[in-house]
């Protein structure tokens, strides 16, 4: 178990770091205490601040000659509580913001690298003054870090052309609970070297390493797109039309998101300056990107398709934004669900995924399996289809005190939830990871094989139980 530093420890750490990289100071270190979300509070003996991969190094070698515990943390940005520390006051917070350089990028071999602490939308700016760009792009862009991203092999909208973060890292450097420094940055293409350590430091919460760079994979900036919204009956025919336009279009098809008319209705009542793309409401719409390059006649392609889909009335109606502005007025309405669904009151969050054939059977089921067992409650689900995930949310019956009714009931509708999509064969954690929140969980709901080959690794790199204690699997 992790020990409290000692004033010693402190003392050679603010040493170490200067001012600039240390303090101790309460009201400073207060506003990465607590989560995004604000649902988790913790404290901290001191938050660190290292500017290089050698100090990050040096830090994690004075905290292992006394077992004092490091919770790591990037932009802070997490849906989990997987960056803040505990209430007990003996953590350190590491924080890896001050790393925040871009050290090359190469636009002939579509490679970047750069340091933990570099802000999402910061490196897509820079990727696009060398023509290029970096496909991954979320609502928190302003805030994430690439570290923070890499750490939780996080998702976004355009998981179904270019993957999730690991499909993305192509090299990492990071620092090991001995506090020798791994140089994986390397982007090798065949590397028989045994198990994949930038892949197993891919997605650890910062259990098992902190990652101080990581070398990114880049593609040509997209000088051509082409969006459509589109009214259909039921996420089985979503399902359909996906199929059908990855068919047709094949990787020119980068985004396809589910949304069903209730969170439109909300976003239009509450977010300013939307409105409602479609004549008629349908039950449930699509959204659907395509990217390509200047010479592409993306939208001609993708008239012809929908024209098709139309035709066989697979869908009922669509429209195809004439410009960046309906575009990017199209994407709005995706965006601000989230938004929107705040306005209108509690919610319980789940960020699931399961196979993508069987996502119109768990939007159908669930549902039922909930009214069943907690009468009243209604359910929304939206998300990336494309990809099996969808952020499916529970709302508290309408005639109730909605944050009491959650304290009460909230964690036996999420064990429904997660049941329900662990026995169709999913993941409890789609692209947000498990951090203290589905901890738990993870270990109650989870395949005993798996948990046990995460407490193996676990056990093996960070024996003393140094990095990110209480998180993912304890």
């Amino acid at each position: 178990m992790p020990h409290t530093p000692s004033p010693d420890l402190l003392k050679r750490l603010q040493k170490l770091l200067g001012p600039k990289g240390y303090t101790g100071d309460a009201d400073a270190m207060a506003p990465w205490l607590t989560d995004w979300r604000g649902k988790y509070h913790g404290r901290a003996a001191a938050m660190l601040s290292p500017a290089t991969t050698e100090e990050v190094a040096a830090v994690v070698r004075l905290c292992g000659e006394e077992g004092a515990a490091l919770v790591p943390q990037g932009g802070n940005s997490g849906m989990v509580g997987g960056a803040t520390p505990d209430a007990s006051g003996t953590q350190l917070l590491l924080s890896l913001r001050r790393m925040n350089r871009i050290r090359s990028i190469d636009p002939a071999a579509r490679l970047a690298v750069a340091e933990a602490g570099v802000i999402l939308e910061n490196f897509h700016h820079a990727a696009l003054d060398h023509g290029m760009r970096f496909p991954l792009t979320l609502g928190g862009k302003g805030s994430a870090t690439i570290g923070g991203l890499v750490s939780t092999n996080a998702g976004g909208t355009q998981v179904l052309r270019h993957g999730t973060m690991r499909a993305l890292v192509a090299g990492i450097e990071a620092v090991l609970p001995d506090g020798r420094i791994f140089d994986g940055l390397a982007p090798l293409k065949k590397d028989n070297r045994g198990y994949d350590l930038k892949h197993l430091l891919c997605g650890a919460e910062g259990t098992l390493g902190i990652v101080t760079a990581a070398c990114l994979r880049l593609v040509p900036a997209a000088t051509s797109r082409a969006t459509a919204w589109i009214g259909l009956a039921s996420p089985g025919e979503a399902l359909s039309l996906l199929c059908r336009l990855d068919a047709a279009l094949g990787r020119q098809l980068e985004g396809f998101e589910l949304i069903p008319h209730a969170c439109l209705d909300a976003v239009l009542r509450h977010i300013p300056q939307t409105r409602a793309p479609l004549a008629n409401d349908h039950p449930w719409y699509a959204l659907v990107e395509l990217a390509g390059d200047a010479g592409d006649d993306l939208e001609t392609a993708l008239q012809a398709a929908l024209a098709d889909a139309l035709d066989s009335a697979l869908i009922d109606d669509v429209v195809i934004a004439k410009n960046e502005a309906e575009s990017e007025a199209l994407w709005k309405l995706r965006d601000s669900i989230s938004e929107a669904e705040r306005a209108d009151g509690p919610a319980l969050q789940h960020d699931v995924s399961v196979p993508v054939d069987l996502m119109p059977r768990f939007i159908a089921e669930d549902p039922q399996r909930l009214s069943a067992a907690f009468p009243g409650v209604r359910t929304v689900s939206f998300g990336h289809l494309g990809d099996g995930n969808v952020h499916h949310h529970v709302q508290p019956p309408a005639d109730v005190d909605g944050k009491a009714w959650l304290d009460t009931h909230g964690e036996d509708v999420s064990r429904l939830v997660y049941a329900h999509v662990l026995e169709l064969g999913g993941s409890i954690s789609a692209e947000h990871g498990i951090g203290q929140m589905k901890r738990d969980l993870l270990a109650e709901l989870d395949s005993p094989a798996r948990l046990a080959a995460l407490r193996g690794v676990k056990a093996g790199l960070d024996p003393a139980g140094i990095f990110n204690p209480g998180k993912l699997i304890g």
